[in-house]
């Protein structure tokens, strides 16, 4: 079974190889690595490894902690590899779907930033009134309209699932919300228990505001 482990270490040389080796002594088969943050002589890494059945994933988180100075944030079952790098084939097949193209924005997007699901969101009435729904991606909550006293999207930022405008059990499976601007709307993102980072967030709005323009050129 393969495992999204994210994790915190000092920005030094050795450091990411030291816990490639804990957690190769462990069991553990690294299939892919994204640096996600580095600032303040830290880096946050997102590395997915694959565990024999017969391992427990605590041994991984076990084995990464016991690195000096790296922490684990988060461990969760994952399907894949990471690919930093598909932002241009998702545009490439946005260019080509025409009326799917808001359902192939979300899905890419699910695919690129490790997400449970994605909505694509238009505008809410200028009178007030919720936000409609455009497009989900194969996992999006099946709801129609969505209350959005938050808006605008912009800044593009982290939401909080336990405000009283979210469904119940978003805050009940530990979803982390963000939402980036769409054109006139937005797309909100929701994964379990795997909280945003700041340059998340932007690698997402840079993305949307490129996929802003092919969706409505």
């Amino acid at each position: 079974m393969s495992y999204l482990i994210r994790v915190v270490l000092p920005d030094r040389p050795g450091a990411l190889g030291a816990v490639a080796t804990a957690l190769g002594h462990a069991g553990g088969d690294i299939l892919s690595v994204d640096i996600v943050e580095r600032n303040a002589g830290q880096a946050t890494d997102d590395l997915v490894v694959e565990l024999p059945a017969d391992k427990l994933a605590d041994s991984l988180v076990t084995a990464a902690a016991s690195v000096e100075g790296v922490r684990v944030e988060s461990i969760r079952p994952y399907a894949g590899v990471i690919d930093p790098f598909r932002e241009l084939e998702l545009l490439e097949k946005l260019a080509v779907n025409g009326d799917d193209a808001s359902t192939v924005l979300a899905d890419g997007v699910c695919r690129l930033f490790r997400s449970g699901w994605a909505l694509i969101l238009k505008a809410p009435p200028a009178d007030g009134g919720p936000a409609g729904i455009v497009a989900r991606s194969a996992a999006g909550p099946e709801i129609e309209t969505l209350e959005t006293p938050w808006w605008p999207p912009a800044p593009p930022r982290p939401l909080d699932s336990e405000e009283d405008w979210a469904p119940d059990d978003w805050a009940t499976l530990g979803t982390e919300l963000a939402v980036v601007p769409l054109g006139d709307g937005a797309i909100l993102v929701g994964r379990p228990a795997l909280r945003w980072l700041a340059s998340e967030i932007l690698r997402m709005s840079h993305l949307a505001s490129i996929a802003a323009t092919v969706l409505n050129p």
